[in-house]
């Protein structure tokens, strides 16, 4: 007997793509940058390959390059001159990330969104004030309410230098209530929140801490980042966001998570975002340098994947060669 349904008569190379569901464009892209304010000359990024540090010199060169390729936003990341327990070179008006924007957005048209968090400036590493004892006992870690006041204090400067897009990535109680009453009394009640909503304590951010020198001295986050375990957990954390008046909400990492970023896009009205951060990054890249998968197919299937189940924008590293290959 014959059989009376046959899928695959939509699978051929003619109809194919008009019956296509999912597609990439480069404006869904966004492309990570790290200025280093101690570098004189690009580095590359070993555990990254194909991305690199650039001084702030080469700020708006490698922005450039970026947007040469299609791809219309960056998110910039700070390695700081120097670091402190407070992580005070993180707000300062000379700070790495303040030059940096300012240099792109009067030289660019590039779409500029700023991390903010401490973990980079800090000199033990942690995303915030520490409690006191913390680095001797593991039950303590960061003191959420005193940091709230320095994420304001660096939103602000951000917001001053001229960034379009501001991205609290910390995972502190009350972080976006506080940037946006912080953002709005310096007048810049039209600057956006993309919020960090649901960001996990993954084992997947390693290379991202040799790139941005933002490892912690001691301990973890998992006192302040999510269990990896819970998906209810990280519907709540977007409510509260939402509540808070979060613009945007993400999702990091993306692969290891895309039930988070179908659960976040059916549940709330907001863009969704997603991180495909380093460690996505890096095995792939490691698996096709082996000659095991091909890399450019691999990154393009990783990326449809990421928007197929519901995110309208994602940071990665792949950002510059799979908009070329669209």
């Amino acid at each position: 007997m014959e059989p009376r349904h046959r899928p695959r008569r939509l699978r051929t190379d003619g109809i194919r793509p008009l019956v296509s569901e999912t597609a990439l464009s480069p404006t869904d892209l966004v492309a990570p940058v790290f200025v280093d304010a101690t570098a004189d000359e690009r580095a590359e990024i070993e555990s990254m390959p194909g991305h690199e540090r650039v001084p702030l010199a080469e700020s708006v060169a490698r922005v450039r390059e970026i947007t040469d390729t299609g791809v219309e936003a960056v998110i910039l990341f700070g390695i700081p001159d120097s670091k402190d327990d407070a992580g005070s070179r993180a707000w300062a008006e000379d700070g790495v990330v303040q030059r940096a924007v300012r240099r792109i957005t009067s030289e660019t048209d590039a779409y500029v969104i700023t991390d903010v968090c401490l973990c980079e400036y800090t000199s033990h590493g942690h995303c915030g004030i520490l409690e006191e004892g913390a680095e001797s006992d593991p039950r303590l870690t960061v003191d959420n309410d005193a940091t709230l006041e320095r994420l304001d204090r660096v939103a602000v400067s951000h917001a001053d230098a001229g960034a379009d897009m501001i991205a609290p990535s910390g995972m502190m109680d009350g972080m976006v209530e506080a940037l946006r009453s912080g953002l709005d009394r310096a007048g810049h009640e039209d600057v956006p929140i993309m919020s960090y909503a649901a960001k996990y304590e993954s084992a997947f951010y390693g290379p991202f801490r040799d790139a941005a020198d933002g490892a912690p001295a001691f301990g973890d986050r998992r006192h302040y980042q999510m269990n990896p375990a819970n998906a209810r957990e990280a519907h709540r954390e977007v409510a509260l966001d939402v509540e808070e008046g979060a613009d945007v909400l993400m999702v990091k990492p993306a692969l290891p998570y895309l039930d988070v970023v179908a659960d976040v896009r059916r549940s709330f009205d907001h863009p969704v975002a997603a991180y495909n951060v380093s460690g996505e990054y890096a095995m792939l890249c490691a698996a096709a340098d082996r000659g095991w998968l091909s890399l450019e197919a691999v990154a393009h299937e990783s990326l449809l994947s990421i928007k197929r189940a519901g995110a309208d924008l994602i940071i990665t590293y792949f950002a510059e060669d799979v908009a070329r290959s669209l």
